[in-house]
């Protein structure tokens, strides 16, 4: 039996297949708790069947040729492709982005799910950290995708892409249990959102909280140090640019970052890269006042930025407190 796993990590890809759980498997990794979200439109190009798609903009382009090619489904769009195998199984991770791309990809499917026989796997672990031969005695619970899932798939993506986080929160008060993970993740993209007293989301103001305790260089304060940053909505790219927000501002709330913008140019040249690397964070009179509850980020400094669907500026700063706070 050919079997296809798809997931949200390239190296979780990799596992499940060195681990044996699979034929194939392809990472769909679109940054979906980054910027604004992707239309309808955007969303069929990118899973249809190739055709003018950019290089970056089809699902199957993290996946070498001639491994497509063994499986005969080279550019082929995603409903097409699992159509070859006859095993089509979903294994998203808990961290929110995964779970977005759950929503997100179910959303898509809708009944053809239940037509292609897609198998849910309630995947509690993080793949990529585990041993392919410990992972290959894994089994985690299978389930056939019913109109249930569907539903609360769909509901939650078109809330999350609302023009407001109000449906996101109103979650909430629904029974998510059928899509284990998702309450979690939306608690912790509520957390994202600015504070009340502070103007900053969650993972921005643990970078404060580190720079404070003396975590002076940049890849101190990013979250692949997982047990020290505590916060898991955003990933390598997102930590640089939410700390170039922190540092460039207008009235800065960190000072001492010696280069920028960071880009993958700036990661190719070398000088450039170890001035980044070397950088001494400290936190500005400001920064201090935000960790001491007395001052607000976004009093003092433009807010320019998406949290799913709601565009956030200074007139429109939905926050969190915990509970939503309308602007």
């Amino acid at each position: 039996m050919t079997r296809l796993i798809l997931t949200a990590d390239s190296s979780s890809a990799g596992g499940v297949v060195s681990a044996g759980h699979a034929d194939l498997a392809i990472a769909i990794e679109p940054r979906l708790v980054w910027g604004p979200p992707r239309s309808d439109a955007e969303r069929a190009a990118f899973l249809a069947t190739r055709t003018t798609q950019e290089a970056g903009s089809h699902w199957l382009d993290s996946v070498p040729p001639p491994r497509l090619q063994k499986f005969g489904i080279n550019d082929l769009g995603l409903i097409e492709a699992c159509e070859r195998f006859e095993a089509v199984e979903l294994w998203m991770e808990a961290p929110p982005n995964a779970q977005l791309i759950l929503i997100w990809l179910m959303d898509y499917l809708g009944p053809q799910a239940k037509s292609l026989d897609i198998i849910l796997r309630h995947v509690d672990a993080s793949l990529n950290e585990i041993e392919p031969a410990r992972l290959a005695e894994l089994n985690f619970p299978g389930v056939e995708i019913t109109d249930g899932h569907l539903e609360v798939a769909s509901l939650a993506w078109q809330a999350y892409r609302s023009l407001t986080p109000e449906p996101w929160f109103d979650l909430l008060s629904r029974d998510l249990s059928i899509l284990p993970q998702l309450r979690r993740c939306v608690l912790e993209m509520l957390e994202e959102l600015p504070g009340r007293a502070t103007g900053l989301g969650a993972s921005e103001l643990r970078m404060l909280e580190l720079i404070s305790a003396g975590y002076g260089h940049p890849f101190d304060v990013f979250p692949h140090h997982r047990q020290r940053f505590q916060r898991r909505v955003f990933g390598y790219w997102e930590a640089g640019l939410l700390l170039e927000r922190l540092a460039l501002a207008p009235i800065p709330a960190v000072s001492g970052l010696a280069e920028w913008p960071f880009t993958l140019e700036m990661h190719d040249e070398h000088e450039r890269f170890a001035r980044y690397r070397e950088s001494r964070l400290s936190l500005t009179a400001l920064g201090k006042a935000i960790l001491a509850g007395t001052e607000d980020f976004s009093r003092h400094n433009p807010i320019d930025r998406w949290w799913g669907g709601t565009h956030l500026t200074n007139d429109n700063l939905w926050r969190w407190d915990p509970v939503l706070v309308a602007p």
